[in-house]
């Protein structure tokens, strides 16, 4: 009876609830007080969980469902002994089990109780470290930086997601390289340049192929070209013996800027006669006269323009003139396999520069 007297004076008493306490920097940003610390992962991960708006109905209920390949490629990131440098944003909101703020010390003592902080920004970051915890134990003991909200609104919480995912974007994979200048070491750098490239392309609205590129995981659409294809395009001329390096355009805004000058260039002369848009005239919305056009691009009118330091739309005009030679259309290729209409489309770009050319007997010797 002793023993069962026990129990029953025991039920219901709370078990103590282990805490973690951590240096942290107070700040208020926009009204909300942020608390930001260093956490090791395994407790961020046990902590966290994830409120999509649309399937969750609680306060902060904000997040996008996860996406599996997303995930897969963190844990790959993460198992390669990368990190990240930028914060994971959580809202606290077990009103439980409240954390505990020493301003004056400028400490914050976190109850470690499960599902306890919904996920603000980091969603897909978290969950890829937690998969790569698996394979690999000691990833969760690698620190993260965490800023906390406590009891954010669903307002709140989503003022904060807008402005990351709309207001701040991601800085091109390539652009680290014109920083550092750390080029030959990464054998991802030609892709990821040439794949920067044509995101521009792509995201400009000045750009010919503006939505006009099919990139991985998105709807076919109105897209016209593979991303493949103009990261197979570029790729070649984009390393340090490419044709871009050779005429000093070797920063990622300066190759940009070509790139679009001169399909802008191009374009032009459709538009004149309305048929840039022509998927059935305009062989330049398909892969092998696109393929062309950068041959002609690499391989002539660089040079061309270097020799000139003129790299503008007008000079490229110039250059091409297909009011004179003609516009090149669907029907003169669509006979022709792959190879062969990539080089009937170098071959019309650079007719007008060929009839330029002076003859032997014009030249002094």
């Amino acid at each position: 009876m002793h023993a069962n007297s026990d129990a029953v004076k025991n039920i219901g008493l709370k078990m103590a609830v282990k805490t973690r306490q951590y240096p942290c920097l107070i700040s208020k940003f926009q009204g909300i007080v942020v608390y930001t610390f260093a956490m090791k992962v395994k407790d961020a991960v046990f902590m966290h969980y994830v409120a999509a708006r649309g399937v969750q109905e609680e306060e902060g209920a904000v997040q996008r469902l996860l996406v599996t390949r997303r995930v897969n490629a963190i844990r790959d990131f993460v198992l390669k002994n990368n990190g990240f440098f930028n914060t994971f944003i959580l809202n606290w909101t077990n009103s439980t089990d409240k954390p505990k703020i020493q301003k004056a010390q400028r400490q914050i003592e976190l109850p470690l109780i499960a599902r306890s902080a919904q996920v603000i920004d980091g969603q897909h970051r978290l969950a890829g470290l937690e998969r790569a915890m698996m394979q690999d134990p000691t990833v969760g003991e690698r620190e993260i930086l965490v800023s906390l909200a406590l009891g954010l609104t669903t307002a709140e919480a989503a003022s904060i997601f807008l402005n990351i995912n709309t207001e701040q974007k991601p800085v091109p994979k390539s652009l680290i390289y014109d920083l550092f200048g750390e080029v030959d070491t990464d054998p991802n750098h030609l892709i990821n340049r040439a794949s920067d490239l044509a995101t521009e392309l792509h995201e400009n609205p000045e750009s010919p192929y503006y939505q006009l590129i099919k990139f991985p995981g998105l709807s076919k659409g109105a897209a016209a070209i593979d991303l493949s294809t103009i990261v197979s395009a570029l790729k070649p001329h984009l390393g340090p013996d490419g044709a871009f390096t050779k005429v000093n355009l070797k920063s990622l805004q300066y190759q940009k800027s070509t790139l679009l000058n001169f399909f802008i260039a191009i374009k032009s002369f459709y538009d004149d006669e309305g048929l840039w848009e022509n998927k059935g005239k305009n062989p330049f919305l398909r892969a092998s006269a696109f393929s062309g056009a950068i041959d002609f691009l690499t391989g002539t009118l660089l040079p061309a323009c270097a020799s000139s330091k003129n790299f503008s739309t007008e000079k490229m005009r110039e250059s091409i003139r297909l009011d004179v030679t003609g516009l090149l259309l669907m029907e003169d290729v669509k006979q022709l396999d792959g190879k062969s209409a990539r080089r009937v489309a170098k071959d019309h770009l650079e007719s007008y520069l060929k009839d330029k050319t002076p003859s032997q007997e014009e030249y002094e010797f």
